[in-house]
């Protein structure tokens, strides 16, 4: 692990991150290296258990927990949402890509959940930000502002079935909105609210204590704080312990809202190598690690997949395109810098947590060097 330990150390020398913990396992065989500090002030340093903010590696988690209710019976892949999620019953959809918002026609088909959990909804980011229905979905899906500034999940539910469908419902993939929707799916369903479903389904049964939508008084020594870069070069104060994740946000969000440690996202990660482990069935984890894009929809995706594919919730790979991808790879980024993936093919967990923002949907430099670090490990 000297060359992941040096990777790590010269990005916290640099300034690049003030710390970070990098986890390798494979099977049983757990190397973990802790570098630098919970914050730039060096007030503590980063240790093994430092709970950081997980952003978008919640979808895989959003994921799992909405395909327990497949297995039960509960709902169908082929289901339409709209039964319970009447708001988004007659949706709309722009004539074309680039069309005004207000030139539209009606959804060919209802969207399903098979159409949630494969991003291929019709609602959420695509390559051009400037397209006037990627716009409109800004207006309410807005990742500067913190989730506790959001409406609740049936407010901003009713503020996007007012927002068109930028493709028709199954014809593209399209980035985020589609894992808040499984977790506002996920409680209406179960009955729960969306935290108190988690914890049920996920986070207990795999002994996930670290993992929620808040952090309590008692842990907060362990949280680290985020930042963003800025201009400058200098590093920019986003949020502290006592900050946004003092309290359950009024969204808690399937697709970014949860904090965690690298130990109970490995937790996760063993679930979906073992199988499932009685949480999910086989064939679920099957499906979430499968991709379902075509690949014309991967090529449009190329902003955000690099050419890989898509499963349930997180990227698979499809081609070695670079030393770290295997075919079979899943996983994920997160846009306060972290990245989590597991490597079926060779009983493989790999997981990079740090408290620095990406600057876009392009992964930062320091998780291609902890890719290429960790790559045939």
């Amino acid at each position: 692990m000297n060359s992941l330990h040096d990777t790590l150390r010269q990005r916290v020398d640099d300034g690049t991150v003030p710390g970070a913990v990098g986890l390798v396992a494979r099977g049983d065989d757990v190397e973990v290296v802790a570098v630098g500090s919970v914050d730039v002030e060096g007030t503590a340093p980063v240790a093994r258990d430092s709970i950081f903010r997980i952003a978008s590696i919640t979808k895989p988690i959003t994921a799992a927990a909405l395909l327990t209710l497949v297995d039960e019976g509960r709902i169908g892949l082929d289901d339409p949402v709209a039964e319970w999620l009447p708001e988004l019953a007659k949706p709309m959809v722009v004539r074309t890509p680039t069309s005004p918002v207000d030139d539209v026609v009606a959804a060919e088909r209802p969207v399903t959940v098979e159409d949630l959990l494969s991003f291929r909804t019709g609602w959420g980011l695509p390559s051009d930000f400037g397209l006037p229905a990627a716009q409109s979905l800004f207006a309410i899906q807005d990742h500067s502002r913190p989730f506790g500034d959001w409406p609740d999940p049936d407010t901003w539910l009713g503020q996007l079935a007012q927002v068109p469908m930028l493709h028709q419902p199954g014809e593209a993939w399209l980035y985020g909105t589609s894992s808040a929707l499984q977790g506002i799916l996920a409680a209406r369903v179960s009955g729960r609210t969306f935290p108190d479903f988690l914890a049920e389904r996920i986070f207990e049964p795999l002994g996930m204590r670290d993992t929620g939508f808040e952090v309590p008084a008692s842990k907060r020594d362990r949280f680290t704080s985020s930042y963003a870069p800025a201009e400058d070069g200098t590093l920019r104060l986003t949020d502290t312990p006592d900050g946004d994740y003092s309290r359950v946000p009024r969204f808690p969000s399937g697709g970014g809202a949860l904090v965690s440690t690298a130990d109970d996202w490995l937790a996760f990660a063993r679930m979906l190598l073992a199988g499932g482990q009685g949480l999910l069935s086989p064939t679920s984890v099957s499906r979430m690690t499968t991709n379902h894009l075509t690949a014309a929809q991967r090529e449009a995706a190329t902003l955000f997949l690099e050419g890989q594919g898509w499963g349930y919730g997180g990227q698979v790979d499809v081609d070695a395109i670079d030393p770290w991808n295997v075919p079979g790879r899943y996983g994920w980024i997160g846009g306060t810098g972290t990245t989590a993936h597991i490597v079926p093919p060779t009983d493989t967990v790999t997981i990079l947590l740090t408290q620095v923002a990406m600057t876009g949907p392009t992964p930062m430099g320091l998780m291609r060097e902890f890719w290429e670090c960790t790559a045939g490990r």
